[in-house]
């Protein structure tokens, strides 16, 4: 049965379709018969308790610089919508929190991929710690004498803010550099919250594995292999894809991750491991589902609108 579709994403003449997760996952509803509704988050509002948005009628094609049409613009009622998928990319700010508030108004009635409630709760790197035993070894902190004493412990260490993402502004400090006093007073006037300090993990020059769940289960994953001399492996930081097999170690990993992430409606989740570590679990815009098909692997777009297909049909 064709469902009535809403997604909020950032603006789509700007994505880059041979990468994006959102773009594969509005494919695979097209091809289902699906309606979809496209709207950006500052076209939402809540009108004397109705949840609105100005948008359009959206179709997709998997064709580069053409890739999407849009007609019929009007304002909807989002309650009357059988879904609404959350897909923008961070910053996870106050703009980002305040819609998921407003989502929640709606959810699950209509329901909300992923849960608002729990996208808000579980921001990427703060719903990690609690798995700390599956992390590196982990500072979050505004103090610049708990970052010094941190890297006398454990030498070649990770700067990061706790709001980022994409790979941006992540810094490695090495034993001898002299910068790291004047990193932490940039961090200090540039965000207001504590950031992340995490022990080096040499093993990042071997990759960072993206793995995806899909409602807590193992669907896929592909290996993120940074440029030589980058520490980042981000893709949108210049890191490579590869196809990589997961361990008994990632497996462990992700049987204790998922039975959590199902209990919390995030259905659509990707977590970063590195060696025998997790560093993220990202449940806000996880990419990579894209790459994995093209590697040979699952049709994770196929597997996301197989849960959502049944989760309404439990509600109707």
């Amino acid at each position: 049965m064709p469902l009535r579709i809403a997604v909020q994403m950032d603006p789509i003449d700007r994505i880059d379709i041979r990468g994006d997760s959102t773009f594969a996952i509005l494919l695979e509803a097209q091809k289902r018969g699906h309606d979809i509704f496209y709207y950006t988050p500052p076209d939402l509002s809540l009108l004397q308790g109705r949840l609105i948005a100005r948008g359009q009628t959206l179709k997709v094609e998997d064709k580069h610089g053409a890739h999407y049409a849009l007609s019929d613009p009007r304002t909807v009622d989002l309650s009357e919508r059988d879904v609404v998928l959350l897909r923008q990319d961070p910053p996870f700010d106050m703009a980002y929190i305040t819609t998921t508030h407003l989502l929640e108004r709606i959810h699950p009635k209509t329901l909300v991929v992923n849960d608002p409630a729990h996208v808000r709760n579980a921001p990427e790197k703060l719903f990690v710690l609690d798995f700390l035993d599956l992390m590196p070894p982990t500072l979050v902190t505004r103090s610049l004498a708990d970052v010094q004493a941190f890297r006398a412990e454990y030498k070649d260490i990770i700067v990061k803010p706790l709001y980022g993402n994409g790979g941006a502004a992540v810094f490695r400090i090495k034993p001898d550099d002299g910068n790291l006093a004047s990193l932490v007073e940039l961090f200090q006037t540039v965000f207001r919250e504590p950031f992340m300090v995490q022990e080096y993990r040499p093993e990042v020059k071997e990759g960072d594995k993206r793995i995806i769940l899909v409602d807590g289960e193992v669907a896929g994953a592909i290996n993120r292999v940074p440029q030589a001399g980058e520490t980042r492996s981000n893709l949108h930081v210049g890191g490579t894809a590869a196809p990589v097999e997961l361990t008994d170690r990632d497996r462990e990993i992700c049987a204790r991750l998922g039975p959590e992430l199902k209990r919390r409606g995030l259905i659509f989740t990707g977590i970063d491991v590195i060696g025998p570590y997790i560093t993220e679990i990202n449940v806000t815009s996880p990419t990579g589902i894209r790459q994995v098909k093209a590697f040979g692997g699952n049709d994770i777009a196929a597997m996301i609108w197989d849960v959502i297909e049944a989760k309404r049909r439990l509600t109707n």
